[in-house]
């Protein structure tokens, strides 16, 4: 399969060269495109350099200003379908997402997954140096999503995820409404409803060492408020 990684960005000049080259170096011959939302610190800078020894396999789609995780993965997706990738995949460019556990979620999709899912909660809570507090706020958003809509999915919020490209070709994304954290609830459920088969593999995540987080209240609010809507949406 042709496979491309989706890392969207906004300040991460700290974390953005060692992933590209961790990723790039992997067995598998995975290619990225990194969406960078106009970040000031220079990340764009850096990944345009890295292009000129890495032209065939590293990529830029630059916005300007901060439109949202979602709207990032969507116009990722876009592009990915445009080129014909056949395997696209979400990930952080912060390292809590391990980029050897692109290969396990490779594996998956190989043998017959449509969805898989980096999950940290399928065997237990497998997360490190977060805060109780937003261990607690991630753990139960994931219970409450699954007691709304019933998918069975442990960790809806994930944003470590692989998806055939059949799948991103069946949603219609112009209707893909969330833009933060609840974008990756949305997606998964929409394809739950359409009848993807969809594994989780568990993971180990890793709180970001350098850089700062995305995450703020507005993002869990959007979530919250924006899960009770997906039962009374139609699919078909």
């Amino acid at each position: 399969m042709r496979k491309l990684i989706i890392i969207p960005t906004y300040n991460e000049r700290e974390n953005i060269e060692a992933m590209v080259e961790k990723v790039l170096s992997l067995v598998g011959d995975y290619s990225i495109l990194i969406v960078d939302d106009g970040s000031p610190d220079g990340t764009a800078t850096i990944v345009k350099r890295l292009i000129e020894a890495h032209p065939e396999r590293l990529f830029l789609l630059e916005r300007e200003g901060k439109l949202g995780l979602g709207t990032a993965y969507i116009a990722g997706f876009r592009w990915a379908l445009d080129r014909g990738y056949e395997a696209v995949y979400e990930m952080d460019c912060d390292f809590s997402h391990d980029p050897d556990d692109l290969v396990r979620l490779t594996a998956e999709l190989e043998q017959g997954a449509d969805v898989a899912i980096g999950s940290r909660y399928v065997s237990g809570v497998n997360v490190v140096n977060w805060p109780m507090r937003r261990l607690l706020l991630s753990f139960c958003a994931s219970r409450y999503v699954g007691c709304i809509t019933r998918m069975p999915v442990r960790d809806a919020t994930a944003g470590f995820v692989a998806y055939r490209a059949e799948v991103l070709r069946t949603i219609d994304l112009s209707r893909v409404r969330m833009k933060g954290y609840g974008f990756q609830i949305e997606m998964k459920y929409t394809a739950w409803k359409l009848g993807f088969n969809i594994k989780e593999v568990s993971i180990i995540f890793r709180d970001r060492t350098l850089g700062t987080s995305k995450m703020s209240g507005s993002i869990f609010g959007e979530a919250f408020w924006g899960v009770l809507g997906l039962r009374f949406r139609r699919f078909s």
